[in-house]
């Protein structure tokens, strides 16, 4: 089968500038890498045809005799000596592959570190801690100080990891990149170097302290200032708290994840604060007042109007928990559970009795609810 125009398989113009041949193969390179098209089978191919067709145009003097005589200039007969052994598109593969290379895998290898080496020191890690605090530390905020377990710069060699000020030098099998690349017939393949561990420099004499990482492990205590307001899975960032670099880099960071243990008398939903409060059956028929706890530790008296029923919630304003970045406070509701009696005596269960036997007419959703059944009932038998 012929052979397809070299520009038309980069897709550019015969007039296309090198800036604009070298663009136009990254792109279809890209898109056509076989690693990137396993389910097509046609796509080595198709990467070998634009390999070969960016290899004859990037050179000027191949340039200039395919633009003359097509591709008969590289068939032997025109030239051959000059540009002989391209016909294949395996020849200078790695030339040209390597041109691409960190555009292909540069998400993968280095993070976008292309034209040079590593940097010597590179930077600490971020920690998490985890802080329980009580809803009381979480209303009124509060100062806690507690222990890291991290790694510090190293004091005897001030985080360099050489020994007596000793500087590193540059790693003599990747001349300082950190990576080392290899050919592994049609790929070319990119390896962290083996001698400096990526660091593109070596310590020929390690701070005996470290090691030669210029950091140590050490606990650390720190005071953390807990804001008013905060609630579970609220996170508190430290900047420069966590690990320390590697060989004198910057430090990382440290975030504090906050949980908030729960509470025996209120529960929370974001501002506001629920507490549930039992009350007498004689106190939810007769009304009257009861004093309930707040969570900054003080009292308020509710007045719980009389024939109240299990799950009536009454308000209290600006009794909840602060807002975080401000606004104010939410609010506080008392939700009241009436509660039967137990373990009567017998005088009891007799009042009892002959009080039930005074009150049909003062249940009013026990007579609605037992006419709805019974014309339930009444419609069935219909």
């Amino acid at each position: 089968m012929a052979k397809r125009d070299y520009y038309e398989v980069l897709g550019v113009s015969k007039g296309a500038s090198a800036d604009e041949l070298k663009k136009a193969y990254r792109t279809k390179a890209k898109e056509l890498h076989p690693d990137r098209n396993s389910d097509n089978p046609k796509a080595e191919e198709q990467f070998k045809e634009v390999n070969e067709a960016y290899e004859a145009l990037k050179d000027p003097d191949k340039k200039a005799a395919y633009d003359r005589f097509g591709h008969a200039a590289f068939d032997g007969g025109m030239g051959g000596g000059r540009h002989g052994g391209f016909g294949g598109g395996q020849g200078d593969f790695a030339s040209a592959f390597s041109d691409v290379f960190d555009d292909l895998f540069g998400d993968f290898m280095g993070g976008g570190q292309r034209g040079g080496g590593r940097q010597r020191a590179t930077r600490g890690s971020d920690l998490r801690y985890n802080l329980r605090v009580s809803l009381e530390d979480a209303y009124s905020g509060s100062q806690k100080t507690i222990n890291v377990p991290t790694a510090v710069g190293c004091e005897t060699c001030n985080g360099t990891g050489a020994e007596s000020g000793a500087e590193p030098q540059t790693c003599p099998t990747c001349a300082g990149m950190g990576k080392v690349r290899a050919q592994q017939g049609f790929f070319t393949v990119e390896r962290t170097c083996p001698t400096c561990s990526g660091m593109g420099q070596i310590i020929k004499n390690p701070c005996k302290k470290c090691g030669g990482a210029g950091r140590v492990e050490k606990d650390r205590s720190l005071s953390i200032n807990i804001p008013a307001g905060v609630e579970t899975g609220t996170k508190i960032r430290l900047a420069g708290e966590g690990e320390a670099g590697l060989r004198g880099g910057p430090t990382g960071d440290l975030y504090i994840f906050m949980e908030v243990q729960e509470h025996p008398l209120f529960q929370r939903e974001g501002p506001h604060l629920f507490c549930h409060v039992p009350v007498s059956m004689a106190s939810a028929a007769l009304g009257g007042d009861i004093e309930v706890p707040t969570i900054d530790g003080g009292r308020s008296r509710v007045k719980i109007p009389a024939g109240s029923q299990s799950g009536r919630q009454m308000r209290l304003r600006s009794k909840g928990m602060p807002m975080l970045r401000g606004g104010g406070h939410g609010d506080m509701l008392i939700e009241l559970a009436v509660e039967t009696p137990v373990n009567l005596t017998s005088r009891q269960k007799e009042l009892i009795k002959e009080f039930d036997k005074l009150s049909e007419d003062n249940n009013p959703e026990s007579s609605s609810f037992f006419s709805k059944v019974k014309n339930f009932w009444d419609s069935m038998k219909s």
